[in-house]
């Protein structure tokens, strides 16, 4: 895909395809006025007959209009003008996106108005066209037999207009590259268990390694290794499956020798029946998008690497499947994780902690400038938060602020939830030094405050995707999320 930007004489333009907003009352954005001009008063006696209502992300095809060089014309609806703000413009980019799809268009110009350049400057605009577009052209690795839909014909998109060319740039080149973590992202959990398991997650990352090897490098301990390291909590997970465990170690050396690196750390349960405390049959399938965590890691050392950052990053992924057997482990077993500490498992179902537990303290050893876990954690933070925030708790109110903040301004929100030392005592057991759950009260934050035992001494903050990473019913799917929150934070430490 190459992208460039625009800078006048839209008309005149050698593309196939011009994008023009249009607001809802008929008034045309100051790029596509140009474009009205050249065609005669074309687009606006269309808008004036109410053929197009210019609704938000509304979308209708012109074609030869006289006096524009382009064979087509994109209307795309920007609903009002007093309510254009960053997200209405996303919303109008992604819905022209995917209005090409439909067409062997190869080549366009955004003629969009956009919001004032404090929401909205060039190099956003130039990284969210790059996004959008990658999210837009995205599309499933479905396993169907039949007949597959033909790729789109989309190769080259022009943005503007813009002041700054060499921050365009900059935000084109960030852009595809966070576009190219979340394909990596969503094709991981979308794939099913029977393919994505602890094994083909060791290969994803052995081949990102592999691309990359001046900057990446990549270690893949088996069971026996991970019996070696005393990860106790995470082999009481995996003792009731056939598929083997993984620990996936990743580290991207792109910063100076011997700087503190930042060091992410990703829930892998390629499937999670709940082991013995079996979960409800209905959206049990769902429980293949329980490895999120892990994808997300992979999907930000893979935006790391394509942009070369000059920074130190350290991937860790504990993967296994939480299964129900013989073999497994039942409510009530103490198991020793890696850091001594012992642990009451009341629920199998909350197995997640209990793999992360022993991969945050395996982190220790690097000595990180910033800890940070990603998981489909709890149940509890999709009550709370629903699907429109990850949950972010942190013993470093700093970092998780720097988490959010770059949330914001990556349109990939997450919000701040309480972590004091009350939740951790609720936690409590009669016979181990703590318990995986404390009951439904807080359930998120508990299971931070889990974590949270874990990590002292270090600045850490953990983040509940359950809410974020996929959506359920007809649109059942990876999300990409929080790759854009993940990649935007790594980028403003990578510019430290």
């Amino acid at each position: 895909m190459r992208f460039e930007v625009w800078t006048k004489g839209l008309a005149r333009l050698g593309v196939e395809c011009l994008v023009a907003g249009v607001f809802e009352d008929g008034d045309l954005a100051e790029p596509t006025r140009e474009i009205d001009r050249a065609s005669g008063g074309r687009i606006a006696a269309l808008a004036k007959r109410g053929d197009f209502s210019g609704r938000a992300g509304e979308t209708q095809l012109v074609t030869d209009l006289p006096g524009v060089r382009a064979s087509r014309v994109l209307l795309v609806g920007q609903g009002k003008r007093t309510a254009l703000n960053r997200k209405a413009w996303r919303k109008a980019v992604l819905s022209a996106i995917t209005a090409l799809t439909r067409t062997r268009i190869a080549s366009v110009a955004f003629a969009l108005a956009r919001p004032a350049a404090a929401d909205l400057d060039d190099y956003w605009l130039a990284r969210a066209t790059a996004e959008i577009t990658g999210a837009g052209l995205y599309r499933v690795n479905h396993l169907k037999s039949g007949k597959k839909a033909k790729p789109h014909a989309l190769a080259r998109v022009l943005a503007g207009p813009v002041s700054a060319a060499a921050e365009a740039k900059r935000g084109f080149r960030h852009g595809e590259a966070v576009a190219l973590g979340l394909h990596t992202l969503r094709d991981l959990g979308n794939l099913p268990a029977n393919v994505c398991t602890p094994s083909y997650l060791a290969s994803v990352a052995r081949a990102l390694a592999k691309r990359h090897p001046k900057s990446v490098r990549v270690r893949v301990l088996d069971k026996a290794a991970i019996r070696r390291e005393r990860m106790g909590c995470f082999l009481a997970v995996t003792q009731g499956s056939e598929e083997p465990p993984r620990f996936i170690v990743l580290e991207h050396r792109g910063g100076k020798r011997g700087e503190a690196p930042v060091v992410l750390v990703g829930k892998g349960i390629t499937f999670d029946t709940g082991g013995i405390s079996l979960k409800d049959p209905p959206a049990m399938d769902e429980m293949k998008f329980d490895m999120s965590g892990a994808a997300t890691v992979l999907a930000a050392l893979t935006v790391v690497a394509a942009l070369d950052l000059p920074l130190n990053v350290v991937g860790l992924v504990p993967t296994c499947e939480n299964m129900p057997s013989g073999r497994a482990v039942k409510p009530g077993d103490i198991v020793t994780s890696a850091s001594g500490q012992t642990v009451e498992i009341l629920n199998t179902d909350a197995e997640g902690r209990l793999i992360l537990c022993d991969a945050l303290h395996y982190a220790r050893r690097f000595k990180p400038a910033a800890l940070i876990d990603i998981a489909t954690l709890t149940g509890a933070c999709v009550i709370a938060l629903g699907a429109h925030h990850t949950g972010v708790m942190a013993n470093d109110d700093a970092l998780a602020r720097e988490l959010v903040d770059s949330g914001l301004r990556a349109d990939d929100r997450a919000w701040q939830l309480p972590l004091t030392e009350e939740y951790g005592e609720q936690l409590r057991s009669n016979f181990a030094d703590m318990a995986n759950v404390a009951g439904r009260d807080a359930g998120a934050i508990t299971a931070g405050a889990f974590l949270g035992k874990y990590t002292k001494g270090m600045k850490w903050a953990h983040m509940d995707i359950a809410g974020t990473a996929y959506l359920s019913g007809a649109q059942k799917g990876s999300t990409g999320r929080p790759i854009s929150l993940l990649s935007e934070f790594l980028i403003r430490r990578a510019a430290r």
